[in-house]
């Protein structure tokens, strides 16, 4: 078997921006209008753990609140301030801060850019074939279908695929 030669290394801020910016079915999406994402793991092939690169501007989310059923994930904040809000309420990270949130844990958390600055954090997490993610604050679930994420109410109607 041929070895495999993974690609040079690169400035995470060379890779090109993630689209679309979120899988969220509207009007969702809509909510992380000013968030950037690069795809730093596919880059190097990696397949048991995804690595993201993401910049919030000012007034910005990560995310919806959320949790995953089977996929941990670690946020490192690289520089700027962003806000933490969980379950527990909100808790003020800088550079150099990082937090971890396990697995099934019903434990909703996003972060949001209060500042009037940019902010820019590494996100990484498994990449669980059969992972489902809870919402706590809107009516969205979402399941991993064929490696894809695939989003329905809580009562188990799809939403649209978005761009459909």
């Amino acid at each position: 078997m041929k070895p495999h030669t993974p690609p040079p290394p690169v400035h995470a801020t060379d890779l090109p921006i993630h689209t679309p910016n979120t899988g969220y079915p509207p009007p969702f999406a809509a909510r992380m209008t000013g968030r950037d994402r690069r795809v730093l793991g596919d880059r190097f092939g990696l397949d048991d753990f995804g690595v993201n690169h993401v910049t919030l501007a000012p007034g910005t989310s990560s995310a919806l609140r959320h949790w995953h059923t089977l996929e941990d994930e670690f946020i490192y904040v690289l520089e700027g301030e962003v806000m933490l809000h969980t379950d527990g309420g909100l808790t003020r990270l800088t550079a150099g801060m990082c937090a971890g949130f396990k697995a099934g844990e019903a434990n909703g958390h996003r972060l949001v850019n209060a500042s009037s600055t940019p902010a820019s954090y590494l996100e990484v997490g498994a990449r669980k074939p059969a992972d489902e993610c809870r919402y706590p604050d809107d009516d969205l679930d979402g399941v991993v279908v064929d490696g894809q994420w695939r989003f329905q109410h809580k009562d188990g109607r799809p939403y649209p695929k978005p761009g459909s």
